[in-house]
């Protein structure tokens, strides 16, 4: 046989750079689509088997993790009442009567509460997705406002005064004190 044979037919067919019969061409593509749709559901498989994982690995450890924080919490505030009621004790001792010594550490414990409540709702603003909000309502696709009746710009007049920035999101501390952004979450 010569180079450009195959075994099984005559003399009289086509040369050997020739394009196969229609038949077996779709009969090939088809044979590579089933090929490429079984691999796909192979990785989905596989994709949804490490998801499951995944999940159940999460699960528990949050549950480890808020019976930590609990027993964490416990001790933290049968702790911070030990303390205080040695304040007290040493306030008294000092001779500060025990009303006066009592106002002073509720004042300190209220003081501490007002900061933890103020900042947990600075942080609570952050939750507010303001950026992505704003970059969804200039492309039209979620307008919380009603359209663009009180500003007068593309964005409604919402960045009014910081640039690029919105108007309901809080500033990083770094601005305010002058340095340099560092990007993340500010303490």
């Amino acid at each position: 046989m010569s180079e450009g044979e195959h075994p099984g037919t005559d003399d009289a067919r086509e040369p050997a750079g020739a394009t196969p019969p229609l038949d077996e061409s779709i009969r090939a593509i088809g044979a590579a689509g089933r090929a490429t749709l079984s691999a796909h559901g192979d990785s989905l498989r596989a994709l949804r088997a490490l998801f499951s994982a995944d999940v159940a690995l999460a699960r528990s450890a949050l549950g480890r993790g808020l019976a930590w924080a609990g027993v964490a919490v416990v001790f933290g505030a049968s702790a911070w009442l030990l303390a205080t009621a040695a304040g007290v004790a040493l306030m008294q001792r000092l001779g500060l009567s025990w009303l006066v010594s009592l106002s002073v550490a509720a004042l300190f414990n209220l003081a501490i509460t007002g900061l933890a409540a103020w900042r947990t709702s600075r942080f609570f603003d952050y939750m507010g997705l303001h950026a992505t909000r704003r970059q969804l309502s200039r492309m039209g696709l979620f307008d919380e406002h009603g359209g663009d009746d009180d500003g007068d710009g593309p964005d409604g007049g919402h960045d009014r005064g910081r640039g690029t920035g919105d108007a309901n999101a809080p500033a990083p501390a770094s601005a305010a004190s002058g340095a340099p952004a560092t990007g993340g979450t500010p303490a």
